[in-house]
């Protein structure tokens, strides 16, 4: 578990195959080696305003931004076959992985799959606040990173024990 990948997703809309943000942060060897920040065109380009009030993302913001089936190549090697972490990433963000990737035709890649949310049993902006880990909250990018932090975390006091 040396090297892993967090990510994390926004979505358009209560839909799992409406991802509008890509959120991606690639660790090896205790840092961060690289960071991925994708605005994604969701089908139709819909929202549902309720949504646009979480993440601040509208559709002028993905008007021209590329749907996710032209811009999975980019993410797929950070997933594919590999640790993949995410923050309550059992009950939303590998699904809307799964349910997009379906929606689009294409192959689900296997890889492991951790969640920080099951592993410290609360939710991110508490964590952050607890350990003091910088969060703009549903930003992918930022959560995907404080995911990355917490999941390091985790590691060393894992070995700690």
């Amino acid at each position: 578990m040396d090297c892993f990948t967090a990510i994390d997703f926004e979505t358009a809309q209560g839909y799992r195959w409406s991802i509008c943000q890509v959120g991606l942060v690639r660790v090896e060897h205790g840092h961060i080696t690289n960071e991925v920040n994708i605005l994604v065109q969701p089908p139709d380009n819909y929202y549902w305003d309720r949504f646009i009030d979480i993440h601040g993302i509208t559709p002028d913001d993905t008007a021209n931004a590329p749907t996710f089936d032209k811009v999975w190549h980019k993410i797929e090697p950070f997933i594919k076959e590999q640790t993949v972490v995410a923050h309550n990433g059992l009950s939303f963000d590998f699904p809307v992985l799964e349910k997009t990737l379906e929606y689009y035709g294409m192959q689900a890649p296997d890889y492991e799959k951790y969640c920080t949310y099951r592993i410290f049993k609360d939710n991110l902006a508490s964590l952050c606040k607890c350990y003091k880990i910088p969060l703009n909250h549903h930003d992918a990018l930022s959560d995907a990173k404080a995911c990355a932090e917490l999941f390091l975390l985790h590691i060393r006091n894992s070995h700690q024990t």
